[in-house]
């Protein structure tokens, strides 16, 4: 049986964008094996896809060169006899442990001088490639062929068992008329609708008899906390209370969910819930979210996308002129087509 590494993105986003790339690989050579090497915090999203077998921790931090910690997690991996390492990550540091592993063939784009590491070289035409998804499908294919087009939209999965024990576990009963917020963006400030837009939003929607749950990490929960603040009754901040998985669970179960350009915005979409996601800093042109259930706001203002963690110029104007009354009527927009 032929056995394939994946290097893992350190993104949850974009682990998602690469789930089409592993559906393709074992729909063409069918007994492959899939197993990944990811972070532990991309881990649970490559969980819930059926391609992959098995998810190896990837420890190193971002920076991290560690080359000694590095070849020795490659002597445990050169013991599996993978016959391809998938490299998704452009950086050197990330060929180097299926090089040290001695994994015949090292499959990914060229990206930073990496000749030798990768044996196996695609070049990059962002022309011709201008979304993720399609670079990390790219791979599948012989270097210098095109793109096998349609790309099916990534999928994750939840089952109603997962479901029930998530729920189970946080003490909650299965909602009706979930709205899901989701106030974060781990990248930084300027890809976040305000905290008062929010709460302006989860007033509506409460008043309107949807309860409102909001989810993200630990660091979302002071915004979590301001939301719920300015939200009586029918609001509840799950950030920081739920790890990843049970995330996952919760929005699989949402009737509608509003979030940022961020790791659940995606998570959203590969579950088909219907979205609203909004931009500012970044552009839904590289990195959408793929489902036909998702709408995609953003201003178009001359200064974005800037693709800054802090707006340059201490506005936030992407976002702060993203009026609530507009997302609430596309909010709307997607819930009456499921009410009526």
């Amino acid at each position: 049986m032929a056995r394939a590494l994946i290097v893992a993105p350190a993104w949850i986003g974009d682990a998602i964008l690469a789930q089409p790339l592993f559906a393709r690989l074992k729909a063409r050579h069918p007994g492959l094996e899939l197993d990944a090497l990811a972070p532990s915090w991309v881990g649970p999203v490559l969980a819930r896809m059926p391609e992959i077998s098995r998810i190896v921790d990837n420890p190193f931090a971002h920076g991290e060169l560690s080359l000694k910690k590095r070849f020795a997690l490659a002597k445990d991996l050169a013991r599996q006899h993978y016959d391809q390492a998938y490299l998704l990550p452009n950086s050197l540091k990330s060929a180097l442990i299926p090089f040290f592993a001695g994994i015949p063939q090292r499959i990914g784009f060229t990206g930073e001088s990496r000749f030798g590491l990768v044996n196996v070289r695609h070049t990059l035409d962002k022309t011709a490639l201008p979304l993720m998804v399609e670079r990390f499908a790219q791979l599948a294919e012989t270097p210098g062929a095109p793109l096998e087009r349609p790309i099916p939209h990534p999928r994750i999965n939840s089952s109603r068992e997962q479901q029930d024990a998530t729920l189970a576990a946080l003490g909650l009963e299965r909602p009706e008329r979930l709205v899901v917020l989701c106030p974060g963006a781990e990248y930084g400030p300027a890809k976040r609708w305000p905290v008062n837009h929010f709460a302006a939003l989860a007033r509506v929607l409460v008043e309107r008899g949807h309860p409102v749950w909001l989810l993200g990490s630990g660091k979302d929960k002071p915004v979590g906390d301001a939301i719920v603040a300015q939200t009586p009754g029918g609001c509840r901040n799950l950030c920081g209370i739920t790890h990843l998985a049970q995330a996952i669970d919760l929005i699989a179960q949402a009737q509608l969910v509003v979030c940022n350009d961020s790791g659940l915005m995606h998570v959203a979409a590969a579950l088909d819930r219907p979205c609203i996601a909004l931009f500012g800093s970044s552009t839904p042109e590289f990195t959408p979210p793929l489902s036909e259930q998702a709408t995609v706001l953003r201003l178009g203002l001359p200064c974005s996308p800037c693709f800054k963690r802090d707006c340059p110029f201490g506005h936030t104007d992407c976002l702060t002129k993203l009026e609530p009354a507009r997302v609430l009527d596309a909010c709307l927009s997607r819930l009456g087509s499921r009410e009526n």
